[in-house]
């Protein structure tokens, strides 16, 4: 049985040297309304599979060719097209292998000669399990290219990546908003490396240097310049020189050391303790804090002449609760980071986890879920991460047990969950297609599309 999708829309690539089953694939996937393209050997495939060529959604190959196998095939599809699932065609005497190649990460395989039918019911299971990773795959390829390290493809996403891109070659000093484990490093990172600045990019942490030390870090000292200053030694903004200094926590900058900061920013000059000169730096400023810093200016905390120094070009990050269409993206990446690390094959995410994870709040945004993923990789004994391998308090969510109830009693598909979350949503933000396109971190054009297919789902008939 075929699942409810845009079939031509759904591009499968069958590999088969032979030519009377390779017409067989072709014809029976094209009567079922997929657009398809059949290539007799695998150095064509390896072309169409290129990251330079019009996207695959499905990889249909057999076993045994020459010179490229469909374990090669396997093997560029995981690196190259990981959102697309990988079906085995084999003869009997190659099952071993094949069984191997599922292992590896291959979605099934079916024994020459099968049954018409069952071609089509795996080809439907493995582009219903593949559906929300396609779909990121598809508006991460229709975006602007990211900035390297930051993952998202939802619209605050979109939104900074366009930010980072008009801020980077300004040189204007940059102010990062948002709250713990948002990325603000990355993002800093990010501006540095479009930037084209040719000095090197100094990360400071102004909350783990002790108070009494800061100046010497941050200016450097000369030799004797107080109790064990041995030796000269250039300080942060030196090292930094050509380049960009990141002061991460600027909120915890002791006030004594405040005036210091600014003058060196406006005069682009610092001058180490005990020295009588200053020395000259050409360095760009990236900033960034947790904490309101207003708030902070009106206790008598921050000087509101750095503030309005600093607060030049503002970039602010969205916590992780504001974009979860990017979950399933970050999840897909951590998983394969740790994976890898491990020496582990490639592990997929039940639909049952991906629900869960959705689901959840998030208060420590990227980072909590980045040490999530870390422990349940780690602790996994199979090869699909599903909810019992999560942590108890990420189980036991109240919105993600109530979602995956109904889900599991309903036997849902992924798509099918997908299409709750998005009901559900539209009846906590009372409709407000604005609210829920923010909240689910979707751009209004795709949410009308995503409500539309809910309705022909059935799921928003009581609304």
């Amino acid at each position: 049985m075929i699942l409810d999708m845009d079939k031509p829309d759904i591009r499968i690539l069958i590999v088969e040297d032979s030519d009377d089953m390779r017409d067989l694939l072709e014809l029976v996937l094209r009567d079922a309304g997929f657009n398809t393209l059949a290539v007799a050997d695998g150095n064509s495939a390896l072309r169409e599979i290129g990251e330079d060529k019009e996207f695959v959604d499905l990889v249909i190959t057999d076993v045994q060719m020459p010179e490229v196998t469909g374990h090669d095939i396997l093997t560029a599809v995981r690196a190259k097209r990981s959102e697309a699932h990988v079906i085995i065609i084999t003869a009997f005497g190659s099952v071993e292998q094949a069984v191997d190649m599922v292992k590896q990460g291959a979605f099934q395989y079916l024994t020459k000669p099968f049954d018409t039918n069952e071609l089509l019911t795996v080809v439907g299971q493995a582009l219903e399990q593949s559906a929300p990773r396609r779909e990121q795959a598809r508006l991460r390829r229709e975006l602007p290219r990211a900035p390297a390290r930051i993952i998202g493809a939802s619209r605050p996403m979109r939104d900074l990546f366009e930010q980072i891109a008009k801020a980077a070659p300004s040189g204007s000093t940059v102010f990062i908003t948002g709250e713990s484990g948002t990325g603000k490093e990355l993002v800093a990172r990010a501006i540095h490396d479009v930037s084209g600045r040719k000095g090197a990019f100094v990360p400071v942490n102004c909350a783990a240097i002790p108070s009494e030390l800061i100046e010497s870090e941050f200016f450097g000292h000369t030799s004797g310049a107080f109790t064990g200053a041995k030796g000269a030694r250039a300080g942060l903004f030196e090292a930094a020189d050509g380049g960009t200094i990141f002061l991460d926590e600027i909120g915890e900058l002791p006030l004594v050391m405040q005036p210091k900061l600014l003058r060196a920013l406006q005069d682009g000059a610092v001058r180490r303790v005990g020295a009588e000169h200053e020395r000259t730096v050409n360095v760009r400023a990236v900033v960034a804090t947790n904490r309101d810093l207003e708030q902070e200016i009106q206790v008598g905390k921050f000087r509101e002449d750095l503030y309005w120094r600093l607060n030049v070009i503002q970039l602010n990050l969205p916590p992780l609760r504001k974009r979860p269409f990017d979950i399933p993206l970050l999840i897909e990446h951590f998983i394969n980071q740790y994976a890898e690390a491990a020496a582990m094959p490639p592990l997929e995410v039940s639909p049952e986890a991906l629900a869960v994870l959705t689901a959840y709040s998030w208060p420590g945004n990227v980072r909590e879920l980045e040490n999530v993923i870390e422990g349940s990789v780690a602790m996994t004994t199979g090869a699909i991460l599903t909810p019992e391998d999560l942590p108890e308090r990420i189980r036991t969510g109240n919105q993600a047990v109530s979602l995956l109830e109904k889900a599991r009693s309903k036997q849902m598909t992924l798509r099918e969950l997908e299409y709750l979350y998005i009901a559900d949503t539209l009846r906590r933000g009372g409709g407000n297609k604005s609210k829920v396109a923010e909240m689910l971190g979707l751009d209004r054009k795709t949410l009308y599309r995503k409500i539309q297919e809910c309705r022909d789902a059935g799921l928003l008939s009581d609304m």
